[in-house]
């Protein structure tokens, strides 16, 4: 978007914080109450009074006769008003002000560089008040000079915005997550930016918020964020381990909007083009294909839709996955399951020679996917999913001399162990399997000892056509 104003497509004022700044725009402050009780200067009254009530054209020349005292009144006086209304009205005016000229943000730069002062400081401290509608205007005039200014924001003072940013994000029942996206949008155009949200985990953030229940323009939002983040190689590389790609084929999968669709296209294009590692390239189309992409854009490409760009993003899509799977390893199709956080019981599981052949290889990276599937062990609240993990590790432990080692250095014993009292009678039964492969040398013997629950889980196993 050029401005903050379009998340894509213009909204009017069907968000919240729209119709709010129209109802605030139109109301009236008495300028002479606040002279009068010597809250604020002759100086500052003189401009705002005349400012106020002027027209587009008169408003121009007033700024031009003086263009550093704008930026000291609207300092001064949001400095020195307390009333939630007044500063309602005081920041709506300074963002209709930046809007109506780029160029002005360099009038508060200057100001603030003659005085000695942060640029940032009065607006970041607004992002305190309790008024909610305060708190995203700052916002959103924080993004704007931000943005188009010559200097651009940095350090503590942009770590402490785009933390304000993921924290109003992961807010339940946020009225105004829209404009708070939109920032977010403004915002991660700029290079800069992208690597400064990437470092405080935004991205897991956004992957947080899209796997809720949000409404499809939230959705088109911070699909958008992920979509101009992905332009930068190295966040392109790194974006499916927040597990961005299974996200975003579910939504598409119920995606009644083109322009969602659309957007997510554009995701998965860059998630291929970008990263600089054939390897990650091709690790992603797999995963696109495993989380039934393949499905979903025949289904696209059923509907006739309009949009030349989604055709050639759906064309371009298709032919890189079915590439990537013409010689895909039962080894690719498993660490593509595992990195992906949705295991089933798909072939390669229960596949004998599968583990004889590759259980050493859970050991590369520093032991990446052995910690993958702790991390599950830990965090999923999907049985199917503690049953494939569980079973996984027995199998490692099994065909890996040192299995057992490793696995007791990187407190998976106690993990298992934990879910032996699951209140899923399958993932009791794999966790002590995978317990007694842990313990004891003949493992097959006692296996056979055990029940297995009277309803076992369905192994239909994920389909690769």
């Amino acid at each position: 978007p050029d401005d903050i104003e379009k998340g894509g497509e213009h909204l009017a004022a069907t968000s919240m914080f729209q119709q709010k700044a129209i109802e605030v725009r139109a109301q009236k402050i008495n300028w002479q109450s606040y002279l009068q009780s010597q809250m604020i200067s002759q100086e500052d009254f003189s401009f705002i009074s005349r400012y106020d009530v002027a027209d587009a054209p008169t408003r121009e020349k007033i700024v031009e006769e003086n263009p550093l005292q704008s930026a000291k009144t609207f300092y001064s006086l949001l400095g020195h008003i307390s009333k939630d209304q007044t500063i309602q009205y005081l920041l709506t005016l300074v963002d209709d002000f930046l809007q109506v000229k780029r160029t002005r943000v360099n009038i508060f730069r200057e100001y603030a560089r003659k005085r000695k002062e942060s640029v940032w400081a009065h607006f970041l401290n607004l992002l305190n008040r309790p008024d909610g509608f305060i708190q995203n205007m700052s916002a959103r005039v924080i993004s704007k000079m931000a943005c188009w200014s010559a200097e651009p924001m940095q350090g503590q003072d942009l770590q402490h915005y785009f933390l304000w940013l993921k924290d109003q994000l992961k807010m339940q029942k946020n009225n105004y997550v829209q404009s708070v996206a939109r920032c977010l949008q403004m915002m991660l155009r700029i290079d800069d930016y992208r690597r400064a949200f990437a470092a405080v985990d935004g991205i897991s953030t956004i992957v947080s918020v899209l796997s809720g229940k949000v409404n499809f323009q939230v959705q088109y939002q911070l699909t958008f964020c992920l979509w101009v983040m992905s332009f930068n190689s190295e966040i392109a590389t790194r974006l499916n381990n927040h597990g961005v790609i299974p996200i975003l084929a579910d939504i598409l999968s119920d995606a009644q909007k083109e322009k969602v669709s659309r957007i997510i296209l554009a995701v998965f294009r860059n998630l291929i083009d970008k990263p600089e590692e054939a390897s990650v390239k091709k690790e992603n189309c797999i995963s696109m294909y495993q989380c039934k992409v393949m499905k979903q854009l025949e289904l696209l490409e059923q509907r006739k839709l309009q949009d030349e760009d989604i055709q050639e993003d759906i064309e371009y899509l298709m032919e890189k996955m079915e590439a990537s799977v013409q010689d895909l390893s039962s080894y690719d199709e498993y660490v593509t399951e595992v990195k992906s956080g949705r295991l089933e019981w798909s072939p390669v599981h229960r596949s004998e020679r599968f583990w004889r052949e590759n259980a050493h290889c859970l050991n590369d990276k520093n032991y990446e996917l052995l910690k993958i599937l702790l991390a599950l062990l830990e965090t999923s609240r999907d049985p199917l999913v503690l049953c494939v993990a569980c079973f996984d590790l027995g199998e490692y432990v099994r065909h890996y001399a040192r299995g057992k080692h490793v696995l007791e250095q990187l407190g998976g014993k106690t993990l298992v162990m934990a879910l032996l009292s699951h209140t899923d009678p399958n993932v009791r039964y794999e966790a002590l399997l995978a317990v007694q492969k842990l313990m004891v040398h003949n493992w097959e013997y006692l296996g056979k000892q055990l029940e297995k629950p009277s309803q076992p889980q369905a192994q239909a196993g994920i389909s690769v056509a």
